[in-house]
Formats: C-alpha cells, sequence, structure tokens
C-alpha cells in the first residue's frame, strides 16, 4: 500500500522575506544618494501629505473595494 499521510507542516522561512526588505532598504538608500533630486521630491510630497491623507485614504478604500468586493464568489 501507498502512504497518504501529509507531511508535516513547515516552519515558515523568515530569512528570505527578511533579505529581501533588506534589499529594497539599501536600493532606496542608493538610489538617494546618486539621485539627490528624488530625495528633495519625497520629502516635498511628505510634507504635502498632511494635505492630502484624505485622498490617499479614498484611494486605499477604492483599492480594497475593488479586490475584495469585486471578485466573484465560488
Amino acid at each position: 500500500m501507498r502512504n497518504v499521510t501529509p507531511p508535516p507542516p513547515r516552519a515558515p522561512r523568515k530569512f528570505p522575506a527578511a533579505l529581501a526588505w533588506t534589499g529594497v532598504a539599501a536600493l532606496v538608500v542608493v538610489l538617494c544618494v546618486l539621485f539627490p533630486r528624488v530625495l528633495a521630491f519625497v520629502e516635498l510630497a511628505a510634507r504635502e501629505l498632511r494635505y492630502f491623507w484624505w485622498l490617499i485614504l479614498l484611494v486605499v478604500l477604492a483599492g480594497y473595494f475593488f479586490f475584495f468586493f469585486g471578485r466573484k464568489k465560488p
């Protein structure tokens, strides 16, 4: 007879995810050093964020509705 027992579950792999986040952070730092005007634009956008937080909230809410309420139920 063939063994049909499923293998025990594995622990989640956290090292590759941490390595990916570290790589993204390093890429952001390198880009900010290479392109200082982009860093200035990001700083300006962060300052303006206090005025346009409601617009970002509406975009996030629309994305939530689009992805979670727009999919077809089985």
